[in-house]
């Protein structure tokens, strides 16, 4: 017969010994409970790697908490409610109790349900501490101002005056810059060799899920999650900011850290992360200038996300500013397409359920936004396609910064360009069948096309912006802009074929 003790629900991506209802257990007053949804596994077309990722991740941690002691209770159910009705009528538990989750939905189940929920610190604000700094903001909230506010509550490179370190707060301008030409090796992140788990797992994933299986690039334990990180902050980080905004064809990662899915997982916490980059700039080893952009990827913008993920919570699914309603193109979902820099970024996705943040933003979330594509629709790729697509990160981040449908509310102005910015930022226009100082035409950049075309469908919404006078005065002084919105037009119905 089971002893009666009370039980720690833990979900799949609160991975870690020491946050919330987990970090003051022990194995004498607590049971821990992981349940699988076999619903959620095969309610979307996952991708491989994403599936496998959690479902072995889980499985280790379980596997880590018994080498410690702990009774553990792995559930595979229909749905998390059904799991948790099967784990108690077995095992009859004073209470349950869990950490706060990282989904809307779960916490409206565990509130359903009746567990009791402890607050989380998983990361460095919480929502209560975010909702009371926003609420003292009298303007728009600026992320700028949320980071800078970070850094000197947290003392991350502040003086002990309370001044930036380096004299400066930002070094975004020093971070921009095109790709090299050098045909520089990039670091490489070591690969995790795969197992007898890895491929159990892989054998039972279910028939609807996507993309290509895993070759060992995501960490699945705490440990390979260091060695992740020490290897980053080692090779990557010294050459981390100049490039961060560059895109290769060749290279999937450049100089980025790709830690993000163990940060989402809870194999790391975002405390660590920035303490050793931070430390690696103390000693020498990575510039001010890089190591600052790095801490504000993590401490600033991740932070930032998560907040106005609960402060806005219920607007995120409802947002649709710019009247958007144009369904997925087929080419992200295995479709064709001659654009190389679209098709270049999808085949990544594909083959390592990943991309780095401008091929997010300015590829796909460019291509998207600059045609109308449905909010929702993206936002439920990504979460399905990316390893470290997790529900909170893709709302703010499709919704608001991608897709401009919060009317503003994220980002001033949309983030909409034409070619010219990708054939800066990268070398996909080389060779490329279309042409980025096109826009008129069957050889023009679609980008160059749809991002006129965009101007000038939105122009009465934008025109009150003042940060975007130049974009609208340039639209309304070109002279080919009749042909082009006539151009615009065929290029839609070209990519809603699959065509394009």
């Amino acid at each position: 017969m089971a002893v009666a003790r009370r039980t720690v629900w833990v979900f799949g991506d609160q991975l870690h010994r020491r946050i919330g209802a987990l970090g003051v257990a022990t194995p004498q007053d607590a049971r821990v409970l992981l349940v699988t949804s076999t619903a959620k596994l095969e309610g979307r077309p996952w991708h491989r790697q994403r599936l496998h990722l959690y479902l072995v991740a889980m499985r280790r941690f379980a596997e880590e908490l018994r080498a410690e002691g702990f009774e553990v209770d792995e559930v595979t159910a229909p749905t998390f409610r059904a799991g948790l009705a099967d784990h108690v009528a077995r095992c009859s538990p004073t209470e349950v109790v869990a950490t706060e989750p990282n989904s809307l939905a779960a916490r409206r189940l565990l509130a359903d349900l009746g567990v009791t929920t402890v607050r989380s610190y998983q990361f460095l604000c919480h929502p209560d501490d975010f909702a009371e700094w926003a609420g003292t903001r009298t303007g728009r909230l600026r992320m700028e101002d949320f980071y800078r506010w970070q850094r000197g509550r947290l003392g991350v490179l502040v003086a002990p005056d309370g001044e930036p370190e380096g004299g400066r707060w930002n070094y975004d301008a020093e971070n921009r810059e095109p790709p090299p030409k050098d045909g520089r090796a990039w670091p490489a992140a070591p690969e995790f060799p795969l197992d007898d788990l890895d491929r159990e797992v892989l054998a039972g994933l279910p028939d609807s899920a996507v993309g290509e299986d895993p070759t060992g690039l995501w960490p699945t334990t705490r440990a390979q999650a260091l060695e992740r990180l020490d290897q980053f902050v080692r090779d990557g980080l010294p050459v981390f900011g100049p490039h961060e905004d560059a895109m290769l064809a060749a290279e999937w990662k450049l100089a980025h850290s790709v830690l993000s899915s163990s940060l989402n997982l809870g194999l790391l916490l975002p405390a660590e992360v920035v303490q050793a980059a931070v430390d690696a700039y103390e000693r020498g080893d990575a510039p001010l200038a890089g190591v600052e952009g790095f801490v504000r990827q993590v401490l600033g913008w991740r932070e930032y996300v998560w907040g106005l993920r609960w402060w806005w919570a219920e607007d995120w699914t409802r947002w649709n500013e710019l009247g958007a309603d144009r369904p997925l193109p087929p080419l992200f979902s295995g479709g064709a397409t001659q654009m190389a820099c679209v098709g270049n970024v999808v085949e990544k996705v594909g083959r390592t359920a990943y991309a780095h943040h401008i091929e997010r933003l300015m590829v796909l979330g460019n291509l998207c936004l600059l045609s109308g594509v449905r909010p929702q629709a993206l936002v439920g790729w990504m979460w399905e396609q990316f390893v470290d697509g997790a529900e909170w990160v893709m709302q703010p981040n499709v919704v608001g910064m991608s897709l401009h449908a919060d009317g503003g509310q994220m980002a001033t102005k949309p983030y909409a360009s034409g070619g010219a910015y990708i054939s800066k930022m990268s070398d996909h226009c080389k060779g490329c069948r279309y042409d980025p100082k096109q826009r008129t035409g069957p050889d023009a950049c679609p980008f160059s096309t749809l991002y006129w075309d965009f101007l000038a469908r939105h122009e009465e919404r934008f025109a009150p912006n003042h940060r975007m006078g130049n974009q609208l005065g340039s639209m309304r002084r070109l002279k080919d802009l009749d042909g082009l919105r006539v151009r615009a037009v065929e290029v839609l119905d070209l990519l809603d074929a699959g065509d394009l």
